[in-house]
């Protein structure tokens, strides 16, 4: 361990010099899902924040922005943020943050706190219900899928997925909706947090921030539509939390085709104090404090996990 932590120190000195390296997480889950092969489990989970806590400068995300865009970050300086608002992420990744003492942003798309369940979600438990039924879904434009084996089933969702989520933002949600509704899935969840989940990550020292209300990719909606999204999904979690809200994560955040210059102003103007994209890599003092940088580390082995680090450090994702 000493190795890797001297390592990730020579790569990122801090001070003026200083990278910040901000991990994004989604889910933690209880057991291994096949349908959701790049979701840790408790127990990987477990060795990831130790890994991170062990060798690298845990920060809350409020206070490294100040502190990269002052240039007194600390060497191998990192965040630890989770997005979507997953009921998990109070009764899993929480216990065990706290066990290693670090701290962590949660982004919170408002409207899908409760029964709600975000239009992947839909598919995905679609094809759990489906079996290894053909999924016939030509009449909403998403062909027609074998799920006779685990990797048909894989293979289905890595072809409908990227497909759907580039629909129109009401046409997505209400096409996942009727897919997982015809495949008997129950319309009612409890995958996503309530509000008393979010009072037990902030009483915990976690942050939370806003990511919208409904999860729309901002920039295929119009700018009074994105400023309301952006507003809606900030004073909701202001009401139920009782703290202001300063944090945004983009939904789906690639600037190569989720948002621009309109949407960065938007958060900016909304009086946001920073933003994070998920455009891979690492963000300095130079950095847009708007468009910072998210790291997401897939890899399921410890020395892997760790190697892919230094490589995040060194520019060479």
């Amino acid at each position: 361990m000493a190795l890797w932590k001297t390592a990730y120190r020579m790569l990122a000195p801090g001070g003026r010099r200083g990278k910040l390296l901000i991990f994004i997480f989604h889910q933690v889950l209880r057991e291994p899902d096949p349908l959701r092969p790049y979701e840790p489990d408790a127990e990987q989970f477990d060795w990831m924040v130790q890994h991170i806590a062990r060798n690298f400068s845990v920060l809350p995300l409020a206070d490294a922005a100040a502190r990269l865009a002052a240039g007194s970050l600390p060497p191998a300086a990192a965040c630890i943020t989770f997005d979507d608002g997953y009921r998990n992420n109070a009764e899993l990744a929480l216990p065990i943050l706290r066990r290693h003492g670090a701290v962590a942003t949660f982004f919170v798309a408002s409207g899908f706190l409760g029964q709600g369940r975000m239009w992947n979600d839909d598919l995905i438990e679609a094809v759990r219900q489906l079996g290894s039924a053909d999924a016939d879904w030509r009449a909403y434009g998403l062909g027609v899928h074998r799920l006779t084996t685990p990797a048909d089933r894989l293979q289905c969702l890595a072809d409908v997925l990227p497909r759907l989520k580039y629909f129109p933002h009401a046409e997505r949600a209400s096409v996942a909706r009727e897919v997982a509704r015809a495949a008997g899935v129950a319309e009612e969840s409890s995958m996503m947090m309530e509000a008393e989940h979010l009072a037990q990550l902030i009483s915990s020292g976690m942050e939370i921030g806003a990511h919208t209300h409904s999860h729309p990719i901002l920039g295929q909606i119009g700018p009074e539509e994105a400023r309301a999204e952006i507003a809606r999904g900030r004073s909701e979690l202001e009401r139920m939390t009782g703290h202001p809200i300063r944090l945004f994560a983009y939904p789906n955040g690639d600037t190569r085709r989720d948002l621009g210059q309109r949407d960065v102003d938007l958060v900016r103007d909304l009086g946001f104090a920073c933003a994070v994209i998920t455009d891979p890599g690492f963000a300095v003092a130079a950095t847009n404090p708007y468009l910072l940088p998210r790291f997401t580390p897939w890899d399921r082995t410890p020395g892997r996990f760790a190697m892919r680090c230094s490589m995040a450090l060194a520019g060479r994702l």
